[in-house]
């Protein structure tokens, strides 16, 4: 169990970025950290982490071994978990990834909910616009709109999506309402580089995937931001229904080639195929299940 205490130490004075920080975590002196440090090059013999009287920073055989330890503490980790009661209470660290966009409005909320719910979980929430490699970075679940294209996970739909293009009145009567996604390549549109594909929007026409290129006066990488610019006249805007039902409902945007669009896509949980899944991470999937669930039945806004 030294070995594995060690491994914890060296993992938590990185994640913490110094000694002093990932002591406080683990409720240990800052002395007895270093020791374990030291005790663990010593049986390794290499130096893992470079230190300053400013910063710590991990070698190149440090950067290989914290990513193996990471690996090798999840899987005893989830090994543990998988054969705990299910009447025990959730427990434990939680790693999330969720996109920025949604993260800010609904899945924020949802997640923020689920810890009052559940005071043992801790979770690790990173909100960034990328799609992260779970296992290598070491995710527990990562939240998706997505049509699920990749096989190498497992993936549960939390809560419908649906995309709509839209403007002002005042830019369809300046430009026409287009009537096929391809006019959309010669009329001014508003980029949201949140999308994988920023300017290649994806439509079906016939039963065909098509992807249309569009350009246009600005790029955002925030619904928001895309909504303003959309109010403002300045294009065509791609964006998830939820940031623009109310202003549809006033008459402030109004929609277009609703009839394009893809209607495969959905919010998922996803997870790797090698991880276990544990309690803390099914309970984590069914609270957003049941929470989003229970807000379209009620009427409120959703992602589709």
């Amino acid at each position: 169990m030294d070995a594995i205490t060690r491994m914890r130490c060296f993992i938590q004075v990185v994640d913490s970025k110094g000694f002093s920080a990932a002591a406080r975590e683990m409720g240990r002196s800052k002395a007895l950290v270093s020791k374990y440090i030291g005790e663990l090059e010593d049986e390794l013999g290499a130096r893992l982490l470079n230190r300053t009287t400013r910063q710590v920073s991990m070698t190149e055989v440090g950067e290989v071994y914290y990513k193996e330890t990471t690996e090798i503490l999840q899987r005893i980790d989830d090994l543990q978990a998988s054969v705990q009661s299910s009447h025990q209470a959730i427990r434990g660290r939680l790693k999330v990834s969720a996109p920025r966009s949604m993260g800010d409005s609904l899945i924020n909320r949802a997640m923020m909910e689920f810890l009052v719910a559940n005071p043992e979980v801790k979770m690790d929430l990173r909100l960034e616009d990328r799609f992260v490699d779970l296992v290598d970075e070491g995710f527990d679940v990562a939240i998706r709109v997505t049509d699920l294209e990749d096989s190498s996970l497992i993936a549960r739909k939390i809560a419908p999506f649906r995309a709509v293009v839209c403007a002002t009145k005042e830019v369809t009567q300046k430009y026409g309402v287009p009537t096929q996604p391809s006019e959309l390549a010669s009329r001014p549109c508003i980029i949201d580089t949140n999308y994988r594909q920023k300017q290649n929007w994806n439509f079906i026409v016939e039963g065909q995937r098509i992807v249309v290129p569009v350009k246009g006066p600005v790029e955002v990488n925030s619904a928001s931001a895309g909504r303003d610019a959309a109010l403002c006249n300045l294009g065509f805007l791609r964006t998830p229904l939820m940031f623009v039902a109310e202003d549809i409902q006033k008459g402030l945007l109004t929609t277009v080639l609703d009839e394009f669009q893809p209607d495969n896509l959905g919010v998922y949980a996803v997870y790797p195929h090698r991880r276990h899944l544990t309690g803390k991470v099914r309970a984590f999937v069914d609270f957003l299940v049941a929470w989003f669930s229970e807000r379209k039945k009620a009427g409120e806004p959703c992602p589709g």
